[in-house]
């Protein structure tokens, strides 16, 4: 019998906007409101002048207010609801600072503040810092930039009751976002979202005390990024007694976080010939370099391929501006490096430590993953005789299913956007441990005369072919909502049929 084959085709839409809540005239009701206190000078200058525009910023920036999506809240910079500001944030974290503070009474409530390489990130995090702490909360605030699964770690190892992360992941750089971790280190789930959600909504501008404490604020240093380099180590370095000095890797950040621990802990697991791409070591929320900071994209590993090529490397690892995805390229049975999709590469990760992993030895062992992954997956569990748990799209989902099976051992999961996360000391996909197993993946193929792609071959010969593609849908602002919308309400229509 031959192998069977199966094409996964997965349409995702990336909304910016979602549902129109304001005609024209309460746009300019709701933008008149800024012109006034409690807004500062300049804001109300640059509200003036978007009024006085009355132009498709002016309306896209007031239309309605920013909401939170499957990834916590993201949007462009600038002035009105609609957008990131201190404000919108602002307004975020008095919600937050009062749903802590009546959750957990007589207690004293911890945060963790972390940011990445955008544009007023770190004057944004200040901002938070100051109003958690002005609302008694004591804030341990990163002094630099750092990886977003460094924060979810954070979260655990200083028993934090909330993390707060400024980023926009791979968006473009006139974004920024928000992102809500609970006291598991996982993303923001039900019922919190909602309860918190509702709370936010019924506050208004003026009720946001950015008056900081100083003495509650507590920055963390580089020291604080050691043990979490330990523990990544200790989850990721699996591979057994190789030689890692043999594996050539070309690495790149993207302009992003990850250049402040990737390289570090590669170096510190035993790889030394590690080769990183300068023109994007330097963080820059322009992302000059490429088109989008989205190792999802081919072209944005263009020179670091280039690099491999030149150097005649093995891997080649690429991660987003927060370092939460990861990309990874390999060489072809013909010596082409070849882009991995997030399927590709699940799966590859999900058999190499299911194989290194002691299963009989485990609790009740599952790995996880999202309904818009490979369904491959599965056959994986099935061949380990371990349990895959499936959950909604975002990595919320599977972090959500170790804290809800605490009698269970995790072992690890994926999604197709180029997410892992190994093991539970990190509840978010981690692109910082996922890159050490990428390289123990393919280390410990050298070792054994075969290469990662000659092993993902493999897996398709015993499990059958799977090949999905990914097509993405862009539609912005008010009329892309509109478009949305029309397309949502055609395709209910369809499937009635």
């Amino acid at each position: 019998m031959y192998p069977a084959f199966y094409l996964l085709f997965s349409v995702i839409f990336v909304i910016h906007s979602y549902v129109i809540t304001m005609d024209k005239e309460a746009i300019l009701i709701n933008a008149q409101s800024w012109t006034k206190a409690p807004f500062d000078t300049d804001t109300i200058t640059k509200t003036l002048a978007l009024i006085s525009a009355n132009n498709a910023d002016f309306q896209e920036s007031f239309y309605k207010d920013l909401e939170f999506g499957t990834g916590g809240m993201r949007g462009i910079m600038g002035v009105g609801t609609n957008r990131i500001n201190k404000y919108t944030l602002g307004k975020n974290t008095q919600g937050l600072s009062q749903y802590l503070k009546d959750t957990f009474k007589d207690e004293q409530i911890k945060v963790a503040i972390a940011y990445d390489c955008r544009h007023n990130s770190k004057e944004l995090a200040q901002v938070v810092a100051d109003v958690f702490s002005a609302n008694g909360i004591h804030v341990y605030l990163f002094e630099d930039l750092r990886p977003t699964p460094l924060l979810s770690y954070t979260v655990k190892a200083k028993n934090c009751h909330a993390g707060i992360v400024l980023t926009a992941s791979h968006n473009p750089p006139e974004y920024n976002g928000y992102k809500v971790y609970w006291q598991d280190g996982g993303q923001l789930v039900p019922p919190q979202d909602k309860a918190i959600l509702e709370l936010i909504a019924s506050l208004n501008f003026k009720d946001i005390n950015f008056n900081g404490n100083a003495d509650l604020i507590e920055l963390l240093t580089p020291a604080d990024d050691n043990a979490f380099i330990v523990d990544s180590i200790k989850a990721g370095k699996i591979a057994g007694d190789v030689d890692r000095s043999r594996l050539k890797i070309v690495f790149t950040s993207l302009h992003g976080t990850s250049i402040t621990l990737i390289p570090e802990t590669l170096k510190r697991a035993g790889y030394t010939d590690l080769h990183v791409v300068k023109e994007q070591a330097i963080p820059d929320g322009n992302f000059p370099t490429v088109v989008s900071p989205n190792p999802e994209e081919p072209e944005a590993l263009k020179m670091a391929v280039e690099l491999a090529d030149r150097v005649h490397a093995d891997i080649v690892i690429g991660t987003d501006p927060d370092s939460d995805r990861l990309g990874v390229a390999v060489r072809d049975n013909d010596g082409k490096m070849v882009l991995l999709n997030g399927n590709q590469t699940m799966i590859a990760m999900t058999d190499f430590l299911l194989q290194q992993s002691d299963v009989k030895n485990l609790r009740q062992p599952f790995i996880g993953s999202t309904i818009v992954s490979t369904p491959m997956i599965h056959d994986l569990a099935m061949d380990y005789q371990v349990e895959c748990k499936e959950g909604l799209t975002g990595f919320k989902w599977i972090a959500k299913m170790i804290k809800d099976h605490p009698q269970q051992d995790f072992i690890g999961g994926g999604e197709e956007s180029f997410g892992y996360m190994v093991g539970d000391f990190v509840r978010d996909k981690d692109a910082v441990t996922a890159a050490l197993l990428a390289c123990e993946m393919y280390a410990y193929a050298k070792a054994n005369s075969s290469t990662t792609y000659q092993d993902l071959l493999k897996l398709y010969v015993k499990h059958g072919c799977y090949q999905e593609k990914l097509v993405s849908l862009v539609k912005k602002g008010i009329s892309g909502a509109q478009e949305i919308k029309q397309m949502m309400i055609d395709l209910r229509v369809f499937t009635q049929v």
